[in-house]
């Protein structure tokens, strides 16, 4: 069977399936392995037209406002250069969240620890720090979204793991649920990887028009890649990192990333009911589940963000110093990185080590800073107003 070029549904096609002899399995297994099975042919979307219902559009554009406003808010919650902070810390937000979807997670003390390459090698925290990178690379590619640059931000993703193939299509079936001993049963069984090339060309070119109101797009963009699935590994990561270089190419967002991923979090359920609609051909619920996402995304970090704002001005009320004392840069810096050593006071300071040893001891003796656990190949110092503050954030986005 070929995929009808007039519908967004997927098309199926009967591959043949040849079982690892070498693989012991026992008879009920045996029993459900098949000769063939059905894989996924992506509809054609670069010129196809959108029905969107009415309702779920205005819904949309509503949302997108919000996407604006929200990033405008930002500049006005902390003066100056003290945005930046900030929206590090957003970024890092929904890194994390977009990796629990994937249940990979790591709480914000963790996470913090992975940045400065103090995590474990293969903890979650190491894999959470990667999304960051991948994050940070969708937003730098903001100016293109093409085959080379997907692979870019892959390549970022899963830097170290060989298992992935990083930074390349995948160049076998894969499949989503089931049993690892053959697509059999699976909830979802990707195109074939011959196909991927061709979809993806076809995927860029969609995101490339103009004609398509900006967070419909991106639902849709993201359902497509995600039903095209074009790594071995990664996948969902990617695809909701792509949502941010889109907002960010429209010009919806310029200072901030809006953490769709913490909204998506709230209903994983409705996210994957949401992506198997939009394979059997209808597009409504994947866009109202962005929609909602956006809305309840924005709420959570707007109210992260003021928390952050609270926790400045009380450190800053805390400190008695000239303003001049490189003590104040620091400060905000802590939003972004909650967990310091001596070496990362000096390089983002610019200081000494006496200097940053002094630092340090100042932000302790005021309380904003509390040394962390033992057993750390570096001395470490955890702000945890901001861990706290973080780690509550999470806890919205899972309850919703």
């Amino acid at each position: 069977m070929t995929a009808d070029t007039g519908s967004w549904a997927v098309g199926w096609e009967s591959l043949p399936w040849h079982r690892d002899p070498t693989r012991p399995l026992s008879r009920s297994q045996r029993a459900r392995v098949r000769s063939t099975y059905e894989a996924a042919i992506p509809s054609t979307i670069a010129s196809q037209e959108l029905t969107i219902d009415p309702d779920v559009l205005a819904q949309a554009d509503d949302a997108r406002a919000e996407i604006s406003r929200f990033d405008a808010d930002l500049s006005r919650m902390l003066p100056g250069t003290e945005l930046a902070p900030l929206s590090a810390v957003l970024l890092r937000t929904e890194s994390a969240s977009s990796s629990q979807i994937e249940q990979v997670t790591a709480g914000a003390r963790a996470l913090a620890m992975g940045t400065l390459d103090l995590a474990k090698p293969g903890s979650n925290a190491q894999l959470v720090t990667a999304n960051v990178a991948a994050m940070t690379s969708a937003i730098d590619l903001a100016d293109s979204v093409n085959p080379s640059s997907v692979l870019a931000i892959h390549a970022a993703l899963m830097h170290g793991q060989r298992h992935a193939n990083p930074g390349a299509l995948r160049t076998e079936q894969v499949w989503i649920g089931g049993t690892s001993i053959s697509p059999h049963g699976a909830e979802f069984v990707p195109p074939q990887h011959p196909r991927v090339s061709t979809a993806m060309d076809d995927l860029c070119d969609f995101v490339a028009r103009t004609d398509v109101p900006l967070l419909a797009q991106c639902a849709i963009a993201h359902a497509q890649f995600e039903t095209i699935h074009p790594f071995s590994d990664g996948n969902g990561r990617v695809g909701r990192a792509l949502v941010h270089t889109m907002l960010q190419q429209a010009g919806a967002t310029t200072r901030a990333t809006v953490p769709i991923s913490a909204g998506l979090l709230t209903d994983t359920a409705a996210y994957f009911a949401a992506l198997t609609a939009y394979r059997d051909g209808d597009i409504n619920p994947i866009i109202a589940r962005f929609v909602e996402a956006t809305f309840l995304a924005i709420g959570n970090g707007r109210l992260l963000a003021q928390q952050l704002v609270e926790i400045h001005d009380a450190w800053s009320a805390s400190i008695r110093a000239r303003r001049t004392a490189t003590i104040w840069h620091v400060l905000p810096l802590l939003l972004s990185q909650p967990v310091v050593t001596s070496a990362h006071v000096q390089h983002v300071a610019g200081v000494s080590q006496p200097a940053a040893d002094q630092i340090i001891a100042r932000l302790r003796e005021a309380g904003i800073l509390t040394k962390a656990s033992a057993g750390q190949r570096y001395v470490t110092w955890v702000a945890t107003d901001v861990t706290g503050a973080l780690d509550d954030f999470a806890e919205r986005a899972r309850r919703g």
